[in-house]
């Protein structure tokens, strides 16, 4: 049968798609219906028709799966920062393992055998919520032509009005009530893409879990905002606040920040603690440390700092990374794409030296800042490309590495940083990934490559989300175990 536009039918929900869509089949015709849940019958409107399959809008759930629940937010379903809130978090973790073991199956030629050996239980949370510390909110107005903000839906630009997202922390709702209270006082007026008019385009707000500390920055069409002194008058009313600034960004752009910040109010940026969390405390489940705090490192973090946006889970996530690099204090340690340091200067602790290298000059400003801050002095920074600054300092200086750790963006590693990785030769690496399609790539080149998957541990970073991070511990096989697979 040939479906179009606007058809409605009747399913059952028999699997999930990798982007958290419900997947059902009538008489062998596959529909992707957003929102449902493994278990549902539903009734779905057809969006868009191809041959053999379909993207479906929900309508209505006729007989609900024991797979679904109740999200805490009203606006899940519009907006496109969730797309698994409505499955139980249970079965969220169980969607995400099987994302990564599947990718690792397919991709990377891995065998189940082997997976079973070396998986272990995916980490994830004991509330999955509120647990962003930041969030980049835009403004624009509604079809009433009033002033809004909230997220985009899902694959549009159209604003869903909402200020009190549940994935966010619960300041987030009065700071940005006052700023559009600031708005209508001011006649600030938000930003329009279609004709590159108006002057407020976004806010950037970040929270230091273990500070409490506050930062708002808004990104504006131009150098300047009207009454500056009435928006730090009404954020400073807000507890916590410490840094108020704006981001210039005037470029016809999807980029939301811009290179030049100027602060307000307050100081250029916040701080926030990572504390080290023992096996022990990663495997209860708890997102909070029971009495005193463990071990940590506190960075500063400026409005285009890039840092984890889970603190929870990156103390877990970082704890493993740390605990799979197998440091005795006499090891010599890379970090590829490290960001501002934060797994770097981790390491530093327990490492004879450390190495990060990171494409963002601002980022190596911080490393550097962060390790002074720290007490921390075997550990160098580097500017560049880890594919250009890897073989460059390899050829030239001969540094060497007992062991390396990678934590590259979604793409995954280059292959010529790859390939020098191996030339390097160390006893270990630490592979951190975002994205485990590109993992499972880059772990079948390696393990093609002298080295063998030892460890895997999956770590939920992005409740509701279909996003999932994860940590492996690649051991450099024996020559004997070369020689054997050649």
């Amino acid at each position: 049968m040939e479906y179009k536009k606007n058809d409605c039918v009747t399913m059952a929900i028999e699997d999930i798609g990798s982007n958290g869509e419900g997947i059902g089949k009538v008489d062998g015709f596959a529909f992707f219906v957003k929102d449902a849940v493994i278990g549902d019958v539903v009734e779905a409107r057809v969006m868009k028709a191809k041959k053999s399959y379909a993207y479906a809008k929900l309508m209505r759930v006729i007989t609900p799966s024991p797979q679904r629940a109740q999200p805490e937010c009203g606006v899940h379903m519009q907006c496109g920062g969730c797309q698994i809130q409505a499955l139980a978090y249970a079965s969220q973790l169980t969607f995400k393992y099987n994302k990564v073991r599947n990718n690792l199956l397919r991709i990377g030629g891995f065998s189940e055998a082997l997976l079973d050996e070396v998986s272990e239980p995916i980490v994830g949370m004991e509330y999955p919520y509120r647990y962003r510390n930041k969030a980049q909110f835009p403004f624009g107005r509604n079809k009433a032509g009033e002033t809004v903000t909230g997220f985009y839906a899902g694959r549009t630009h159209a604003i869903i009005p909402n200020t009190d997202c549940m994935l966010g922390v619960e300041e987030n709702k009065e700071i940005l009530e006052r700023i559009l209270l600031y708005m209508r006082e001011s006649g600030s007026t938000p930003y329009c893409e279609e004709d590159g008019s108006g002057l407020i385009r976004h806010v950037l707000i970040r929270k230091g879990f273990s500070s409490g500390e506050l930062m708002v920055c808004l990104i504006i069409n131009g150098d300047r905002l009207p009454r500056e002194d009435m928006l730090v008058e009404t954020l400073c009313a807000v507890k916590g606040m410490t840094s108020i600034s704006v981001n210039t960004n005037t470029e016809r752009t999807n980029v939301i920040m811009g290179a030049r910040c100027r602060t307000l109010w307050g100081r250029d940026a916040i701080t926030d603690t990572i504390h080290m969390r023992t096996p022990e405390e990663i495997d209860s489940g708890r997102d909070t440390l029971p009495g005193e705090a463990a071990e940590g490192i506190t960075f500063s973090i400026s409005p285009l700092s890039f840092y984890q946006v889970n603190p929870i889970q990156t103390e877990k996530l970082y704890s493993l990374a740390l605990a799979y690099a197998g440091l005795t204090g006499e090891e010599i340690v890379w970090d590829l794409y490290c960001g501002i340091g934060t797994i770097s200067l981790f390491l530093a602790k327990h490492a004879k030296h450390v190495y990060g290298v990171e494409v963002i000059e601002q980022a190596i400003r911080d490393a550097r800042e962060n390790a002074g801050r720290n007490g921390i002095d075997n550990a160098t920074f580097y500017v560049g490309k880890a594919e250009e600054v890897l073989p460059r300092l390899y050829e030239t200086e001969n540094i060497r590495a007992d062991v390396i750790c990678v934590d590259p963006p979604r793409k995954g590693c280059d292959e010529a940083c790859l390939a020098t990785m191996v030339k390097m030769a160390p006893q270990r690496i630490v592979y951190v990934s975002c994205d485990s399609a590109t993992l499972a790539r880059d772990l079948k080149y390696l393990c093609e490559n002298g080295y063998e998957l030892k460890r895997m541990r999956a770590v939920d970073m992005f409740p509701g989300t279909v996003h999932v991070e994860v940590v492996c511990c690649l051991q450099r096989a024996s020559k004997a175990d070369q020689e054997i697979r050649l």
